[in-house]
């Protein structure tokens, strides 16, 4: 795949430590935390524990 692998597809609103980004080969979402020098990663789950998965034409899952 050519180009970036990864989009940030959201923004929490005031809070600027939280993106949703969206991997453009699996179209799996993850939620990422940044504060300050520390942050974290996680896959966003939905109400059965599968990953949320976008359903957009360029993803290719």
């Amino acid at each position: 795949m050519k180009g970036k692998r990864f989009d940030i597809t959201e923004t929490e609103g005031g809070v600027k430590g939280l993106y949703v980004i969206v991997d453009k080969e699996t179209g799996v979402n993850y939620l990422m935390a940044k504060f300050g020098i520390t942050g974290g990663l996680c896959p966003l789950l939905d109400k059965d524990g599968k990953p949320i998965i976008s359903r957009q034409q360029n993803y290719t899952a």
